[in-house]
């Protein structure tokens, strides 16, 4: 959980709960899945329109109606690790990119272990995509939330294409 979080939502997805942490402005500065979740930890912050939108967006996309999103963020980290997440959003649903791909756009090739260790640490799943990264084999590697809901992600964005990688 972020240190600035002031309103914490969880939210049901077909691949976990997703925990929403905002900040005092309703930004969003987390949005990450929890393996397992006390019920008393839930809390209904609905009444803000901000957050009722991030709801509406996320819901939206597992849906299948929703392939890009216009919400306030703001994630905690680095310059860097910003650059990275920035580079992030730039990955059209339904496309992916590699480690290498993504150290190239950034302007170095030999930055593709410290763009990679930004990629892990992006707080805000699916809105800032890093499931969309794999690596240059094809191959999915690493995702905080899970290889299995990083998986159902891919095939979620692009079924065909998706499953001819496995």
């Amino acid at each position: 959980m972020s240190s600035q979080s002031e309103h914490i939502q969880l939210i049901n997805t077909p691949i976990g709960v997703m925990q929403l942490d905002f900040n005092s402005e309703l930004e969003l500065v987390a949005a990450e899945f929890k393996e397992s979740v006390q019920t008393q930890t839930i809390s209904n912050k609905l009444e803000f329109q901000e957050i009722k939108n991030v709801i509406t967006q996320i819901t939206e996309y597992f849906e299948g109606i929703r392939t890009s999103f216009d919400l306030k963020l703001a994630p905690e980290g680095t310059e860097f690790q910003k650059r990275v997440w920035k580079q992030l959003q730039e990955i059209p649903f339904g496309k992916t990119i590699s480690y290498q791909k993504m150290a190239n756009h950034l302007g170095n090739p030999k930055v593709i272990r410290a763009a990679a260790s930004a990629n892990g640490k992006n707080p805000i799943a699916i809105i800032i995509p890093c499931h969309r990264v794999i690596g240059s084999d094809g191959s999915l590697t690493g995702y905080a939330g899970g290889l299995h809901r990083k998986k159902w992600l891919l095939e979620h964005e692009n079924p065909v294409t998706q499953q001819s990688l496995f």
